[in-house]
């Protein structure tokens, strides 16, 4: 099971608006990646990178974007933030 934090969704259509207006198909190409990466994160969580305390980290290989998550009871993960890697290091990393 994946869950998003409420802010995730939004941003991501930002992500895939942008890619999609530097060139056709390069939106769909990023959503596939991340959809791709999520589903490994969420098969294996604990193989990635502890950032602090519960949240944890997967980089994704084509596009500059790191994925931060939580474990969730019921064996799922909870996706806090999606961001940019040029993004300030702290951004949204309070998120629940």
């Amino acid at each position: 099971m994946i869950e998003y934090h409420p802010s995730v969704m939004a941003e991501l259509e930002e992500v895939r608006d942008y890619y999609e207006k530097k060139s056709e198909g390069l939106g769909l190409a990023f959503v596939n990646e991340l959809e791709q990466q999520l589903l490994k994160v969420a098969a294996m969580p604990t193989r990635w990178m502890i950032v602090q305390g519960d949240l944890r980290r997967s980089l994704m290989k084509r596009f500059p974007y790191v994925i931060f998550f939580r474990e969730i009871d019921g064996g799922g993960i909870r996706v806090t933030v999606v961001k940019h890697e040029k993004k300030h290091p702290a951004f949204g990393l309070r998120r629940q």
